[in-house]
């Protein structure tokens, strides 16, 4: 799963080998509220969601100017895993406001061009999932909050078919999430039968 703290930063985009101060006249808090509209916004005008988002940093409560500034913005549309990373400026507050703009400029293209264009241009923000299986059954499941106790095989495969509702390709979502909802449910009844209680 990919974490808030530290920084995930995505394997396919090179870090930068030096940086800039920002000229944006934000704080922290400012830039990471339109980060959040920005994406409401984006998946109400593509008339696609905007699910499961991770902002992640190095930015901890009482240090919110780390050493290593960058900002990746992980999030779901269109049934793909996306990612947004910029650490281009000094701060986490200019890198996050600089990550607004870019979705600002998808919503400008939603505007005057079309869904496909949209898609064709947010290619490059494609994240790969984690290989099937990698992911803990719990988190692609969403069972995390379920007492292990209160787990049993009902439960995992009515978890399965509601996500399976939302993640085949034939619904909007690609085979890598159902690859990896298939991977969750296996793993989760091997576990469920290990345990006993299967």
């Amino acid at each position: 799963m990919t974490a808030a703290y530290p920084l995930s930063w995505p394997d396919s985009f090179p870090r930068a080998t030096r940086r800039e101060k920002g000229q944006f006249r934000t704080t922290l808090p400012a830039a990471l509220k339109n980060v959040q509209d920005s994406l409401r916004l984006f998946g109400t005008d593509s008339g696609k969601r905007v699910e499961n988002v991770v902002l992640s940093s190095n930015v901890s409560l009482g240090a919110d100017k780390p050493t290593d500034p960058g900002v990746a913005v992980w999030f779901v549309w269109d049934g793909e895993q996306r990612c947004i990373p910029v650490d281009r400026y000094d701060t986490p507050a200019s890198n996050l406001q600089a990550i607004h703009h870019v979705l600002e400029a998808r919503r400008v293209e939603l505007r005057h061009g079309t869904l496909a264009l949209v898609r064709a241009t947010f290619r490059g923000f494609t994240a790969a999932l984690p290989a099937p299986g990698n992911r803990d059954w719990r988190d692609v499941l969403e069972l995390r909050t379920v007492p292990a106790l209160n787990i049993s095989t009902a439960t995992i495969e009515n978890a399965y078919r509601t996500l399976a509702r939302k993640r085949h390709p034939d619904v909007g979502g690609s085979n890598a999430l159902m690859a990896d909802l298939n991977a969750a449910r296996d793993a989760a009844l091997a576990a469920l039968k290990e345990s006993g209680n299967g």
